[in-house]
């Protein structure tokens, strides 16, 4: 009966005693999440198959956040159709500007994701919640539509991968976004492809919990099905102080089986640029080389977090922008972004010439707040840098922590935060 924290979660919500890899089940979902590019296709597929109403209208969660503020009259008209939705429906998750937020840093702040959950979100970094020893995956429409109407999906178990971090004795300005990016970097985007990826060890241990949403936002750019992080003390904290309802704490048994067992040590890793155009193409940042830059984007799904953005701040103040860089920071939440003008980063980003936008993933996904023309390079703190991803076809983006590209901002080339502290 020696199961995973993967494997227990969906062998509970599946009411089994026992899964194991490769198994087909039939699961109950906590959370059923959709954004403003993929819920109205979801809902369009939701009112085809004849339901009526949606199976729980607290566990439907709708956050209209990739092209919000709205950017033009599609965009308009996609948010229109969620908030119909959710006003049909009496939805109490819908997340109206001004009161949303990027998805991944929305949820957990909310207390709307648990641990021991299983979350399916009709987005690719829905896997983010596994930092709080949820099992979240993404999902495309039609099981976002099954899963309002019925209150569950289908999967197959995946085995899973344990990733040991070995160590605390981290080099300067790494945080989880450069253990993540030095994994991808080992195994290849495909190196986990359909398994869950258990991070363990000294190293996850020590981390903070923005870190570790970092860590797990960015499982699918292994091909992981879901990233997942055994609830401690610090997971503890985080969901006392947000959870609505009664959560259960779950942990990998011992001797559980894995399909793989990869260590690494932190003392080894330094802070990590991919190169364009995958989230593989990882090197230290002091072996980038003379790398110009145009724009520098801070934020998104992946480090919009405090954390982040008190980091940033710490490297940008008294400082000033370079001259040929569009350097854009995006808090992930309205919380986080008070919460910033409170201690006076916002104040700092603007000093030092950076524009400061409301919540949004924006220029992530090419969305807008920040798009790339023909031969720009952009270093950025968000998850994937795939051909046109940011803007132009022939543009390129380059991913890092928030403190490169912080210093990278003022350098106006890729450097090490080193090079511009006090």
């Amino acid at each position: 009966m020696k199961m995973t924290i993967t494997e227990k979660i969906l062998a509970a919500h599946a009411k089994v005693e026992k899964v194991v890899p490769g198994q087909l089940i039939n699961a109950q979902v906590d959370v059923v999440l959709g954004n403003d590019v993929t819920a109205p296709v979801a809902i369009r597929e939701f009112n085809g198959l004849g339901a009526k109403k949606v199976f729980d209208r607290e566990k439907v969660v709708l956050v209209p956040d990739h092209f919000t503020p709205n950017k033009d009259i599609k965009s308009a008209e996609q948010v229109k159709v969620i908030k119909e939705f959710a006003k049909e429906h009496s939805i109490t998750n819908y997340f109206e500007v001004g009161r949303m937020g990027i998805e991944h840093c929305l949820l957990p702040e909310a207390g709307l994701v648990l641990p021991g959950d299983v979350v399916i979100g009709a987005d690719s970094h829905t896997c983010t919640y596994g930092a709080l020893g949820a099992f979240a995956t993404g999902v495309g429409s039609t099981d976002m539509a099954a899963g309002m109407a019925t209150g569950e999906a289908w999967f197959k178990v995946p085995p899973t991968i344990k990733f040991v971090f070995r160590g605390t004795d981290f080099n300067p300005w790494v945080s989880g976004k450069d253990l993540i990016l030095y994994a991808i970097g080992q195994i290849g985007v495909d190196g986990a492809l359909y398994h869950a990826m258990e991070f363990t060890g000294e190293g996850i241990n020590a981390l903070s919990m923005d870190s570790r949403f970092s860590m797990c936002n960015m499982a699918i750019e292994a091909g992981g099905k879901n990233g997942i992080i055994a609830p401690d003390d610090k997971t503890l904290a985080y969901v006392k102080e947000r959870a609505k309802r009664e959560f259960k704490i779950y942990q990998s048994d011992p001797d559980a089986e894995y399909a793989r067992v990869i260590e690494y040590n932190v003392s080894d890793i330094g802070p990590q640029v991919a190169f364009p155009h995958l989230p593989e193409n990882t090197r230290n940042v002091s072996d980038a080389g003379d790398i110009r830059i145009n724009q520098v984007v801070i934020g998104s799904c992946t480090n919009g977090r405090m954390e982040d953005l008190r980091i940033a701040a710490s490297i940008l103040e008294g400082k000033k922008v370079h001259p040929d860089v569009r350097c854009i920071v995006i808090p992930g939440t309205q919380k986080i972004y008070l919460q910033a003008v409170k201690e006076g980063l916002v104040e700092i980003f603007i000093n030092a010439n950076a524009a400061v936008s409301t919540p949004t993933c924006g220029p992530c996904l090419g969305g807008h707040m920040g798009i790339l023309a023909k031969g720009e390079r952009a270093l950025s703190t968000t998850n994937r840098n795939f051909v046109g991803r940011m803007g132009h076809p022939e543009s390129e983006v380059y991913l890092s922590n928030p403190a490169v590209a912080a210093a990278s901002a003022v350098l106006g080339h890729i450097g090490h935060p080193q090079e511009v502290e006090k």
